[in-house]
């Protein structure tokens, strides 16, 4: 089965998502997002296979978030993408895809649903 794991080894949620995937036997496709973010189609497409919403998909901890006043609720989902365009930082991870799915594997146990 292929996997692939937008990783950040910084964060416990992806660092866990990461082990329970090669505990199943597999080697993902790891993608160093902060340093090799997904394109503006590539995280639209992630967003909407995870069935969630780029709100949804934005990590609203630390203060790039409250900096660029992220939290207003008038903000669009473009801008939303926009942000996190230009911040990858800001996307919550981990994401991991395989043949079953996209989720965000926060807990890390949900990558469960998709192995």
């Amino acid at each position: 089965m292929a996997i692939t794991i937008y990783h950040n080894n910084a964060c416990s949620n992806s660092r866990g998502a990461l082990a329970l995937i090669r505990e199943a036997g597999i080697e993902p496709e790891i993608i160093e997002y902060l340093t090799n973010p997904p394109t503006r189609e590539q995280l639209v497409a992630l967003i909407k296979a995870a069935g969630l919403t780029a709100r949804g998909a934005m990590r609203d901890k630390g203060e790039l978030y409250e900096q660029l006043n992220l939290a207003d609720p008038s903000l669009s989902d473009d801008a939303l993408i926009d942000a996190m365009m230009a911040h990858p930082a800001l996307i919550n991870r981990p994401f991991v895809v395989t043949e079953k799915g996209v989720r965000l594997c926060r807990p890390p146990e949900t990558v469960k649903e998709i192995l």
